[in-house]
């Protein structure tokens, strides 16, 4: 069974400075849905929220795995991560004096991913063949490319159900940045995954959307039940597409 996220009335901040506030947004089963936003719009902040490194101040995050409903909030990063929720970072997060192969392996840390560890190696260099040529070299000597597609290649070492992906644009010539969308939606579709992708590249990210929402200062300003809402809407052809 596919598996979704329901936001509901968010709020968070860090001390005194409130970034995210009632936030409300789901991402259904198999759906691939962008949250758009400039820099500083409270993106990552949300991601961090889902997967519990940031704790909401008010509102609830529930996570649907295999029918079966989990409260995201009251649960540690580990549990969260356990369920197979995996977060691909802004800035890939690699570990720089660990090898290619290495770096993946520490992706398979829930139990279930241990048990798989062979076959999913195998399929992360299929998916990635760059990864198996350079499988002996320090993740830290690779282009920007070549480590979003071992953070990538990481996350899905984890056997994920959802894949939370922040900013895979950030730091990439616009040729890698197509890639890298590209692959997204490919390993979306082949492993029937849910997709949360926090983006502020409009264009690439509209081309795997299903739909989407736009944050503005924290606050959800748009909600685009399709593509075509999103392309259509005034704000977003006017201040993110310079139309």
């Amino acid at each position: 069974m596919a598996s979704s996220i329901t936001i509901d009335n968010v709020d968070a901040a860090y001390g005194a400075v409130r970034v995210l506030e009632a936030v409300t947004i789901d991402v259904r089963a198999a759906e691939t849905v962008v949250l758009l936003g400039t820099n500083g719009n409270g993106k990552s902040t949300l991601m961090k929220c889902i997967m519990g490194i940031v704790r909401p101040s008010s509102g609830r995050i529930m996570a649907s795995i295999d029918g079966v409903q989990h409260d995201l909030t009251s649960l540690t990063t580990e549990q969260i991560v356990d369920l197979g929720i995996a977060l691909v970072p802004e800035g890939r997060r690699l570990f720089p004096k660990l090898t290619v192969e290495e770096n993946l392996a520490l992706g398979a840390f829930r139990p279930t991913a241990r048990a798989m560890i062979k076959q999913n190696l195998e399929a992360c260099f299929e998916t990635f063949p760059r990864l198996a040529e350079r499988r002996s070299q320090l993740a830290g000597s690779m282009s920007g490319g070549e480590q979003q597609m071992l953070a990538l290649g990481r996350a899905l070492m984890l056997a994920p159900k959802i894949l939370l992906v922040d900013e895979p644009s950030v730091g990439l010539a616009p040729i890698l940045v197509s890639r890298t969308i590209d692959k997204i939606k490919e390993l979306k579709d082949r492993l029937n995954l849910t997709v949360l992708m926090a983006e502020q590249n409009f264009t690439q990210a509209l081309r795997i959307a299903d739909r989407g929402y736009v944050i503005v200062h924290g606050k959800i300003a748009f909600a685009g039940n399709s593509v075509d809402e999103l392309n259509n809407n005034d704000l977003i052809r006017k201040f993110y597409l310079g139309l």
